[in-house]
C-alpha cells in the first residue's frame, strides 16, 4: 500500500481523512495527519456504502405511481416502492412541478431542506435544489436553524447581528487571560467534533486542556456532569433542566445588589440598564430575584448562587452559553441574559473576558482563523416571500393559509402541495414526530434526494438516489475553518445514484431551464469557477492560496491564522461610536423598546423568567425530565445504520441514561429495554445507570432513524424526539424546545 500521508483526501463535517480503496470499494478512512483529535465517527462509512440501505435507483411509492399526487398519503412510511428510469422520475417531476405552480403557485412548494448535506463547496444539496426553484419562480423557505434558532433571533436584537454566534473570542485569549469560565450547558466535547461545512482538526478538547493547564477555572452549569470534559476539574452546578434564566437572573441580582457591576460600562455600552435592575428588584411584581426566589426554581442552594456571582466579579471571566440552552421553553432567555451578565461584569470586549455563545458547541467556535469569503453556487433570487420559522413544519402542513407570529409581524402559512427535501432528515431534526407523521401525510407530493433509506426517503413518494462525497470530486472551503481540503472521487457511484446537479440539471432540462441552470458548465467546471472566485476573494484580504492545480497536488492547504488574536466586540469597547452595533441604539440592549413594542405575553421587552410548559418543577410524581443531547457516534442522524453508530446501542436500542435512584424506584436494572413515554409517544430504549446526571433527568441522544411499530406506535430504535413537544420557544423566535420535556419510563418485559 501507499504511504499512508499519500492517499486521496476526502472531508466531512466531523473530519478529514485519508481514503484507502481496495477493488474499487473503500476499505478505510484513516485520520488526517493535522488533526490531534479525530473523530471515530468514520469508521461507520465504508461499510454502508453498499449495504442494504443505499439507494441505487430512483423510486417511486407505488399508490402515487398507479394513481396520481394527492392520493393515499397516509400509506407514506407504510408503503412499497416501484423502481423507475431517471427519464421516467424527470418526466415525472416535471409534470407534477408544472401543474402545482400552475394550480397553485409557486409558494405551494416548501424546500426548506433543513440539514448538514454535504461539507462539500460545490455538492451542497440545499443549493443545487434552490437555485433550481428559483429558476421556475421560486418556493417557500425557512428561516433560522434547529440548533439555536432562539439565539438567532434574540441576538439580533440585543447586540443587532445573529453573527456574534461564530465571533466568540478566540482560544489562545481564554488561554492567556481568563481566570474563570462559567459554562452554561456545559462544554461537550461530542459536539466539538463537528463544524459546519466541514473541519480540518479538532482543537477544541487541545484548547481547553490548554487553558486549564494555563490556571483557568470552570464551570458547569448542566443536569448532566459529563457534559464538561473531567480533565478540566470544573465545578459542577446541576440545575433543573430548563430554570437556567432564573439562575442567571438571580445572578445578576446580586451583582447588583452588592454593587458587584459596572455603572460605567453599563452607562456607555449599553440601554435598558435600569428597566431590567427594576425587574430585579422586583419594583412591578413584588418579587426581588434574589437567591432564595431562585433556589426555589432551579434547585441550587441560595449560598452557591451567591458565592458564583462573587467569584465571576473577582477576575477575568468568560460567560460561555451553549447552543442547546436555546433549544427549550423561552430559549431566547439564555443568549439575551449571558450577554447581561456579561455587561454587568464590564469585561465585554476584553483579552479572555465577555460572553461566547457556543464555545464547544461546535469545534469553529473559538477556532483561530482570519474571516473570510468563500464563493458558493450562486442561488439566484426567490421571488416568493412566504417562509416559516424552521421548527414549524408541522403547523405549516396542518394549517394551511393560518397565521403564526414570528419577531414582532404576523404572517401566514401558505398551502403546501409540494415538498421537497435534499441534504437533510426532517424525522431527525424536529419534535413530535408522530405528529409531523400525520401532518407529512397532507402534501400531494414529496421528493426527497438521499442515498440510503432513512425515515426522510421513507416518508417520500418520489426518491431520487445521489451520491455520497466518496463518488465525486470537490474542495472543502469552510470560512469557519482554516483548512481548504480537495475531495477527491475514491469510487464509482452505486448503482444509477447521481450527484445532486446532475439530478437537478436533468429535471431542469425537460423544464426548459437546463441552460440556465448549469451556465453550459459541468461539475468540474463550476467546481474551477467556484475555487478561482475564491481565491480572488482572499487575495483582496491579503490571504493567498494555491493554484488550484498547486491545491489538486498538496492534496489541502492550510489558511494563515491572523497575526493578532481575535477579541469579540473589541471594536465595540475601543470606540463605540466609531463601530456601532446594528441595534437601534447603536449599543448592547439589555431592555430593548423594539420587543417590548411587540406587546408579546412570552417575551418582555427585557430578560425575564417565565416557567416551562413541562419541567421539574410542575411534574408528577413518577414523571422526569428528558434530555436529548446530540449523539457521539454520529452527526445527528447520519450514519446511524453504520457499525460504529450502532456500537453504542444496549440490547439495540438507543441507550437511556439514568440515575441509580430512579431506576431503582421502577425495578429496572442496566441493560433492561424500557418503554419511554408521554402523551405524543413512546420509545424503546435501553438503560445505562450513572451517578453523573441529576436525579429526576434522564438522557437519550438524538439520531437514532424513526421506526415506529406498525401496531403501537413506538419507536423501536429509541428516537427521543417521538416525546418532545412540537411548540415554539415563544412568539418572537418559534424556535424548537425539544429539551422542555416530561417523560415517564418503566420496564418492558420482553422487548426485542
Amino acid at each position: 500500500m501507499a504511504p499512508r500521508d499519500t492517499l486521496p483526501l476526502t472531508s466531512f463535517h466531523w473530519g478529514t481523512y485519508r481514503v484507502e480503496t481496495e477493488g474499487g470499494k473503500v476499505t478505510a478512512l484513516h485520520p488526517f495527519e493535522e488533526d490531534p483529535d479525530p473523530s471515530p465517527i468514520a469508521g461507520s462509512i465504508p461499510a454502508t456504502l453498499t449495504d442494504a440501505n443505499r439507494i441505487t435507483a430512483p423510486m417511486v411509492r407505488k399508490s402515487w405511481l398507479d394513481h396520481g399526487p394527492g392520493t393515499a398519503g397516509e400509506k407514506r412510511g407504510r408503503e412499497e416502492f416501484a423502481e423507475v428510469t431517471w427519464a421516467q422520475a424527470e418526466q415525472l417531476i416535471a409534470d407534477e412541478l408544472t401543474r402545482v405552480i400552475a394550480k397553485h403557485g409557486n409558494e405551494s412548494i416548501f424546500a426548506g431542506s433543513y440539514g448538514w448535506a454535504s461539507a462539500g463547496r460545490f455538492h451542497h444539496a440545499q443549493g443545487h435544489l434552490k437555485r433550481f426553484l428559483n429558476l421556475l419562480g421560486g418556493f417557500t423557505k425557512h428561516v433560522n436553524s434547529y440548533s439555536l434558532a432562539a439565539g438567532e433571533v434574540i441576538l439580533s436584537h440585543v447586540l443587532g447581528d445573529a453573527s456574534y454566534i461564530y465571533e466568540a473570542t478566540h482560544w489562545p485569549s481564554v488561554i492567556e487571560n481568563t481566570d474563570l469560565v462559567v459554562a452554561f450547558g456545559g462544554l461537550p466535547l461530542s459536539n466539538a467534533a463537528i463544524g459546519q461545512g466541514g473541519l480540518g482538526a479538532h482543537h477544541t478538547a487541545g484548547a481547553l486542556k490548554a487553558a486549564r493547564a494555563a490556571g483557568v477555572e470552570f464551570v458547569s452549569i448542566s443536569p448532566i456532569r459529563g457534559d464538561t470534559d473531567a480533565a478540566l476539574q470544573a465545578q459542577w452546578l446541576a440545575p433543573r433542566p430548563s430554570s437556567d434564566t432564573a439562575l442567571m437572573i438571580a445572578l445578576a441580582y446580586v451583582l447588583l445588589d452588592e454593587g458587584l457591576h459596572d455603572p460605567a460600562f453599563l452607562d456607555r455600552y449599553t440601554v435598558g440598564f435600569d428597566t431590567f435592575a427594576a425587574y430585579l428588584r422586583g419594583d412591578d411584581d413584588g418579587q426581588p430575584k434574589t437567591p432564595d426566589w431562585a433556589a426555589a426554581i432551579c434547585d441550587i442552594p441560595a449560598a452557591r448562587i451567591t458565592a458564583l456571582a462573587r467569584r465571576m466579579a473577582q477576575g477575568r471571566t468568560m460567560i460561555s452559553v451553549a447552543w442547546g440552552m436555546t433549544r427549550q421553553d423561552h430559549g431566547e432567555q439564555p443568549f439575551w441574559l449571558g450577554t447581561v451578565l456579561a455587561a454587568m461584569l464590564g469585561q465585554i470586549g476584553l483579552p479572555g473576558g465577555g460572553v461566547a455563545f457556543g464555545y464547544a458547541s461546535v469545534n469553529t467556535v473559538g477556532l483561530e482563523r482570519a474571516p473570510m469569503h468563500f464563493e458558493a453556487l450562486p442561488q439566484g433570487r426567490n421571488p416568493v416571500q412566504t417562509f416559516i420559522p424552521v421548527a414549524r413544519i408541522a403547523e405549516l402542513l396542518e394549517n394551511p393559509n393560518g397565521a403564526f407570529a414570528y419577531n414582532g409581524q404576523t404572517h401566514r402559512f401558505p398551502d403546501t402541495r409540494l415538498v421537497w427535501w435534499a441534504g437533510g432528515n426532517p424525522f431527525h431534526h424536529h419534535q413530535d414526530l408522530n405528529r409531523l407523521r400525520r401532518a407529512w401525510a397532507k402534501p400531494d407530493t414529496v421528493i426527497v434526494n438521499d442515498w440510503c433509506w432513512n425515515a426522510a426517503a421513507q416518508h417520500a413518494d418520489i426518491v431520487l438516489p445521489c451520491t455520497t462525497p466518496l463518488e465525486r470530486d470537490d474542495i472543502t472551503l469552510s470560512p469557519r475553518d482554516p483548512y481548504v481540503v480537495v475531495m477527491s472521487k475514491a469510487i464509482e457511484a452505486a448503482g444509477a445514484a447521481r450527484d445532486d446537479y446532475d439530478i437537478f440539471r436533468g429535471i431542469a432540462a425537460r423544464m426548459g431551464v437546463e441552460e440556465a441552470f448549469s451556465e453550459g458548465r459541468d461539475a468540474g467546471q463550476w467546481l474551477e469557477w467556484l475555487y478561482d472566485n475564491s481565491r480572488s476573494h482572499a487575495a483582496k484580504r491579503g490571504a493567498v492560496m494555491p493554484t488550484l492545480a498547486d491545491l489538486r497536488k498538496a492534496g489541502w492547504h492550510k489558511m494563515d491564522v491572523p497575526r493578532e488574536t481575535h477579541i469579540m466586540l473589541a471594536d465595540f469597547r475601543a470606540d463605540p461610536q466609531a463601530h456601532p452595533l446594528r441595534t437601534p441604539s447603536g449599543k448592547i440592549e439589555i431592555s430593548s423598546d423594539r420587543i417590548a413594542g411587540f406587546g408579546l405575553e412570552d417575551c418582555a421587552g427585557h430578560p425575564h423568567w417565565y416557567a416551562p410548559a413541562e419541567w421539574l418543577g410542575a411534574a408528577a410524581q413518577d414523571e422526569l425530565h428528558l434530555i436529548s443531547n446530540q449523539p457521539k457516534g454520529k452527526l445527528h442522524s447520519q450514519y446511524d445504520h453504520g457499525p460504529f453508530a450502532q456500537s453504542h446501542r444496549v440490547a439495540g436500542h438507543e441507550p437511556v441514561v439514568m440515575h441509580p435512584s430512579d431506576a431503582d424506584t421502577r425495578g429496572i436494572a442496566a441493560g433492561d429495554v424500557v418503554r419511554v413515554y408521554n402523551q405524543r409517544g413512546a420509545c424503546l430504549c435501553g438503560v445505562v445507570l450513572s451517578d453523573d446526571i441529576l436525579r429526576g433527568v434522564i438522557r437519550i441522544s438524538t439520531g437514532a432513524w424513526y421506526d415506529p411499530d406498525p401496531e403501537t406506535g413506538e419507536c423501536r430504535a429509541g428516537n427521543p424526539n417521538v416525546l418532545c413537544r412540537d411548540k415554539g420557544t415563544s412568539q418572537l423566535a418559534q424556535g424548537p424546545t425539544a429539551h422542555s420535556c416530561l417523560v415517564r419510563v418503566m420496564a418492558r418485559p420482553g422487548a426485542p
